[in-house]
């Protein structure tokens, strides 16, 4: 996995570019080491030719409200640098890449095809593999995983790759991140980077135990649920207090 990871998401005036339909949003969020940062790309853009009005109850975007956007052509190469050399997140990964490839094409650069270029992360497929046999829309990956997605009242590019940024993160989260340590080694290091030893006394009185409440324990329970779903079943702690 690279450690800079693209979330993208596009719009569209329909569903096929072999149709002659046309990129009219593009939105991107970086994750570096699985956290976003404050980069984004965003562009809307002019597709010269008429939106589905499918697709304008979809998104809400109009022909009216791309008229001064400018072309795919004019943002290729700022949109180029930067995806490249990025694992791209993306949410039913062929329809996205399809337009993409197709307006490099358009503007004469098919020697580009974003895939070769980027490693690609389907999250629908990864989700299908989750959860077989669920709704594994966007919308539905955030209910499970207890995304906010009450803004998503329409379809949009930016903000549909921030939701998924946050879907992303829940889905593929490690149990033992919970232990990293932002530098390493687990052991404490001196200044000039010697390992040092903490030692504990024998002689210290026996330590207070206070046991959980009924709430505490219910809470508990909660959160190993969630932890058993977000790791695919690897909950350790619930198959150490399984009976």
């Amino acid at each position: 996995m690279s450690a800079r990871q693209i979330v993208l998401d596009t719009e569209t005036t329909g569903l096929d570019p072999a149709q002659g339909h046309r990129l009219i949003e593009i939105g991107c969020v970086e994750l570096v080491n699985r956290r976003l940062t404050e980069r984004r790309f965003h562009t809307y853009l002019q597709p010269d030719r008429r939106i589905d009005a499918e697709a304008i109850r979809v998104h809400g975007i109009t022909n009216e409200r791309l008229a001064r956007e400018p072309r795919f052509a004019e943002i290729a190469e700022q949109f180029l640098d930067f995806v490249r050399g990025a694992e791209l997140i993306i949410h039913n990964a062929p329809f996205d890449l399809g337009f993409l490839n197709h307006e490099l094409r358009l503007c004469g650069r098919a020697e580009i095809v974003i895939e070769q270029m980027c490693a690609v992360e389907d999250t629908l497929l990864l989700a299908r593999q989750r959860h077989p046999g669920q709704r594994n829309s966007l919308d539905a990956l955030c209910k499970r995983y207890n995304i906010d997605n009450a803004q998503r009242i329409l379809h949009g590019a930016l903000l549909d790759a921030e939701i998924l940024a946050d879907v992303y993160l829940a889905m593929t989260r490690q149990q033992s991140s919970m232990f990293e340590r932002e530098h390493g080694d687990a052991r404490a290091l001196g200044q000039g980077g010697e390992v040092r030893e903490t030692r504990v006394a024998c002689n210290r009185p026996a330590l207070l135990v206070l046991r959980a409440g009924a709430e505490e324990a219910e809470a508990h329970t909660r959160y190993l649920d969630f932890l058993d779903q977000s790791s695919g079943g690897h909950c350790v702690w619930k198959q150490v207090e399984a009976p």
